[in-house]
């Protein structure tokens, strides 16, 4: 590894990126086809499948990446640069309603490979620096990914902007993301595989950078670092395994964040959808109106700025012991007030609408920060 980068400084540049390479850029890719011709119908479908795709996918995408004994960074690598070629598919599009099997198969594709970026980067995080310093880091990595979903945003808004109606230029943003992605990845460390399933360690880096000996580490781990050099008269020594399917789901805490999980994430899907439906960036003729990117632009970046911020503040109360139930329960309450708003302001104008982008900020950035705490928290 390069002495001028540090493993804590090349998971940021490597969050920071992928954050680029968020799903907040489909928003565009909606206007962009409408605008060559694509009914909004063609248009909910294709970008509902990558969702879609990314729900049935996600959970065995996770256990692959658990259990594999290939490299994560490979994975890492591998999803990065196949989400950034699915989603710049779109500049490939000809005007007129037609194309929609090139659109639907890549968006299908990015649910796929996306669905391997989050796990592969936890993976990682906790094989690298451990259950101690698992939170500081993760907070860290989702922080710099909200930076990079900002970033995203104002450079395809500013691009379309300025080239509208031709904003197609915009998406570049993606395919040099996932480029980026690729380059800093290989600055991560491995880690300790078993470690990132779960399983306890020896050693791991701190928050610095710098190694160190975890005092948790039993004999258990002991001997799976030595299998399969153990005592040829004695039987032999299995490594570690990990909970089934079964043990897991029987869990009341994880089948509870499951189900609170799932139905917040499918009630705030079409949120954003409906928001600009009610700030009018359509033409009567079902066009997109010129003010509609910069609309959605500031719609994504005040959202995000917000998740920043909350993750940011976030972290320092759970190390002041503030508790993940209230800090999570407070992100789950905030979509039903933003809903509630949304309707409420839904005649008051584009800056009162606008501003329940903020709700989303908060919940999006307490879940996004509290999640993984908690099934960190649920597996040692």
């Amino acid at each position: 590894m390069a002495r001028w980068l540090s493993a804590p400084l090349a998971f940021a540049l490597v969050s920071f990126t992928l954050g680029e390479l968020g799903d907040g850029l489909n928003i565009f890719q909606g206007i962009y086809l409408v605008g060559l011709g694509w009914n909004e119908g063609s248009v909910g479908l294709a970008l509902s499948l990558m969702g879609l795709t990314a729900l049935l996918i996600q959970t065995v995408a996770g256990d692959i990446v658990d259990k594999t004994k290939i490299d994560r960074r490979i994975f890492l690598s591998v999803a990065s640069i196949v989400t950034a070629l699915s989603a710049s598919a779109i500049l490939f599009v000809q005007e007129g309603n037609t194309d929609h099997a090139l659109i639907f198969i890549t968006k299908i594709i990015e649910g796929i490979s996306g669905s391997f970026i989050g796990p592969c980067l936890a993976a990682l995080t906790l094989a690298s620096f451990g259950p101690m310093h698992f939170d500081k880091i993760m907070a860290s990595n989702i922080l710099w990914g909200h930076v990079g979903s900002v970033v995203a945003a104002i450079l395809a808004g500013g691009t379309a902007s300025i080239l509208y109606p031709n904003i197609k230029y915009c998406f570049l943003v993606i395919g040099a993301s996932g480029l980026l992605a690729v380059f800093f990845v290989h600055y991560l460390p491995e880690g300790d595989p078993l470690m990132g399933r779960g399983f306890k360690g020896k050693t791991a880096l701190d928050e610095f950078g710098q190694l160190e000996k975890i005092d948790e580490a039993d004999e258990e781990t002991e001997k799976a670092d030595d299998f399969p050099y153990q005592d040829q008269d004695k039987a032999p020594i299995q490594p570690p395994e990990a909970a089934s399917y079964r043990e897991v789901f029987a869990d009341r805490k994880t089948a509870a964040l499951c189900v609170a999980g799932f139905f917040f994430h499918f009630a705030n899907a079409n949120v954003l959808l409906v928001l600009g439906e009610l700030m009018g960036w359509d033409n009567e003729d079902g066009s997109p109106k010129s003010t509609a990117i910069p609309l959605i632009a500031t719609a994504i970046v005040l959202a995000q700025v917000t998740m920043a911020l909350v993750t940011k503040l976030g972290d320092r109360l759970t190390v002041r012991g503030v508790g993940r139930k209230p800090l999570f329960m407070a992100g789950l309450l905030s979509l039903p007030v933003r809903c509630a708003l949304v309707i409420a302001w839904k005649d008051a104008g584009e800056s009162w609408l606008l501003s329940t982008q903020i709700l989303d900020g908060i919940g999006g950035g307490l879940l996004g920060l509290i999640h993984p705490y908690i099934v960190a928290d649920i597996t040692f």
